[in-house]
């Protein structure tokens, strides 16, 4: 009897411990889930500890895929259908890391060729016609500047991409980031993991939306000038082309425009060769003696921001490295891309400032016989207009993914619903997005210093001083002495660019208010 009882109160003790620690597992777990992460298996933590201390590393900071090991036991990982740790906790991605590139996706990749032509789009686009008003106000050192600013933004691009590699135990390269959030929130753990992302997303958002009103306001300018006889302000104009972009605010998906992306890319250089070729007809009374080699002070930091927002590229370049076929010829790519945009942009804004001198205007378009100008500008008008939802879409998606759909954390309930409709919520920030485009072109009417301001803002944060600080802290036991010489000087220089720009392109706007001036 008393060995029965003694077996009774053993069972019971031993129950009760397992219960004690499902608890604790659970309450664990528990918080686990709150923080995003999924719990291991007892199998699979045995996989984790044999990882090498660069994943382990990865796990901690950022979105946590693990590396599917080879089947000669060369590296450690989870087969197929294994669990995935997440920041967010939706579950495994699929694709996985490789040593000599891109991640894999089943999403075919592009070209060398394919991409360089992304990069192009986004540095040869309609910006282009603030050059020349550049010049004006800096001479040859704008010209100086724009090789300068090729330069340091292929620079930091490339560095962009190095901090998206760390080196594994055997000291081959491997991706272990995937977006320019990614790097930010590297950077900035363990302490606050989400700070440099949120910086990032906001910095992003400034740029985007910007572009966005730049577009209504170039629009609104080419159209004015077009048709100067008709009763019909440059505000008004803006309004037409606002109305016309509104279906913007049910769009989907980029299918439906992006077809057009190339025709409108081509229409632009033809307009430039347009331009060039009647600059050069005018060789003869070319004003040579105009171009000094001293500054304006007080428009030559406007300029500066200018220039930097015409190379802006950054932003995607994480994205377009990881969906190429061969990502070692990305340095190649960047290269020959921001080659053939210094030598176009800086021929393009030379000739054109040689040809109208002082009376260079803030777009160059204007400068032309009225007879072409209308020409050219209603082509410029369409591209501008095919060209808003690019950077309009991209606005939505971070703003929706930030305030609507972050993982369960979001502010806001979720903008679709379970079959993929757009909520009212939802098409109504979409629609306040464009009007809000509207206001600021109607009030702030000015392209050139809206443009610098931009450049100045966001444009010399995202392509100078991030990726040089970012290269710095996430590559420091890499780098050569020369890499942190041109780090540091490009933060310097750029922090005094961004500073300087900003506070000119303010002093700007307040005195074209101030003065009621329109051009």
């Amino acid at each position: 009897m008393a060995h029965l009882i003694r077996h009774k109160l053993t069972n019971k003790l031993t129950n009760a411990a397992h219960t004690v620690s499902n608890k604790s597992q659970a309450k664990v777990s528990g918080v686990f889930a709150r923080l995003g992460f999924q719990a291991a298996t007892d199998e699979e933590g045995l996989g984790f500890a044999e990882c090498d201390d660069l994943d382990y590393d990865y796990r901690q900071g950022m979105q946590m895929d693990v590396i599917q090991g080879d089947e000669e036991g060369g590296e450690c990982g989870l087969e197929d259908g294994d669990t995935h740790y997440q920041r967010d906790g939706t579950g495994h991605r699929p694709q996985a890391l490789k040593t000599e590139g891109s991640l894999v996706e089943d999403k075919p990749k592009i070209t060398s060729w394919e991409a360089g032509w992304n990069v192009t789009n986004a540095i040869q686009g309609m910006f282009v016609l603030g050059l020349p008003y550049a010049i004006l106000h800096g001479g040859y050192l704008g010209l100086f500047l724009i090789i300068f600013a090729a330069v340091v933004c292929c620079y930091t691009g490339k560095i962009l991409i190095a901090c998206l590699y760390e080196e594994n135990e055997d000291g081959i390269k491997v991706r272990v980031r995937d977006s320019y959030v990614d790097v930010a929130n590297a950077c900035c753990a363990p302490r606050f993991p989400a700070l440099g992302g949120h910086v990032v997303n906001v910095a992003q958002i400034i740029e985007l939306v910007m572009t966005c009103i730049l577009y209504v306001v170039v629009s609104g300018n080419l159209m004015y000038n077009s048709f100067p006889g008709l009763p019909v302000s440059q505000k008004a104009w803006s309004v037409v082309a606002t109305a016309a972009l509104l279906p913007c605010a049910f769009l989907k998906n980029l299918k439906a425009v992006s077809k057009f992306s190339l025709l409108c890319t081509l229409a632009h250089f033809v307009i430039n060769v347009l331009v060039i070729a009647y600059c050069l007809s005018r060789a003869r009374e070319w004003a040579w003696e105009k171009v000094k080699f001293y500054i304006d002070v007080k428009k030559f930091p406007i300029s500066i921001g200018i220039i930097v927002f015409s190379y802006t590229s950054q932003i995607f370049l994480p994205s377009l490295e990881g969906n190429m076929q061969k990502p070692s010829e990305f340095h190649c790519m960047m290269d020959w891309t921001h080659i053939a945009a210094c030598v176009l942009k800086g021929l393009f804004a030379l000739v054109a400032y040689l040809t109208w001198a002082d009376a260079t205007k803030e777009v160059i378009t204007d400068n032309l016989p009225s007879a072409i100008r209308a020409v050219v500008n209603l082509f410029l008008v369409a591209k501008a207009l095919l060209s808003y939802p690019l950077p309009f879409f991209a606005a939505v998606e971070v703003l929706e993914k930030s305030l609507f759909q972050d993982g369960g954390r979001a502010l806001f309930p979720d903008c679709y619903g379970p079959s993929g409709q757009l909520k009212s919520w939802g098409l109504g920030l979409r629609v306040g997005l464009v009007v809000f485009t509207l206001l600021m072109a109607v009030f702030v009417p000015h392209f050139a210093l809206l443009m610098g301001l931009t450049g100045s803002l966001t444009g010399a944060g995202l392509c100078f001083l991030l990726p040089s600080l970012f290269h710095l802290k996430l590559q420091w036991r890499n780098l050569l002495w020369h890499h942190v010489f041109f780090d540091v000087s490009i933060f310097v220089i750029g922090g005094i660019c961004a500073i300087s720009g900003f506070i000119h392109s303010i002093e700007g706007l307040i005195e074209a208010f101030k003065y009621n001036i329109h051009d």
